[in-house]
């Protein structure tokens, strides 16, 4: 099962005894903050979860595996998780 906006939406609604379109809006903007911090390259730190990164790659030379031709990949920018120590503890109680 996977958790979606309108999931949040109604949790939010429900533990916050508000109504749908103000968890709404609160969800949507932020996300919208989240978009932007991350659009500029900038990292995110949520204690007891993790950190959103940036990372940005530089060009290499790759190969098609379809065809074996060289080619060069663009240099581009990869967003990142690193999830904290609470959470992997979370994910996994036995270790």
């Amino acid at each position: 099962m996977a958790l979606t906006k309108a999931d949040l939406v109604d949790r939010l609604a429900d533990t916050e005894n508000i109504g749908k379109k103000e968890a709404f809006d609160l969800i949507e903007a932020a996300f919208d903050e989240i978009r932007e911090v991350l659009a500029s390259g900038e990292k995110i730190n949520i204690p007891k979860f993790g950190n959103f990164i940036v990372l940005k790659k530089n060009a290499r030379k790759g190969r098609n595996p379809k065809s074996g031709e060289p080619l060069i990949i663009t240099p581009r920018s990869v967003l990142t998780f690193k999830p904290s120590q609470v959470l992997k503890e979370l994910l996994n109680p036995q270790l």
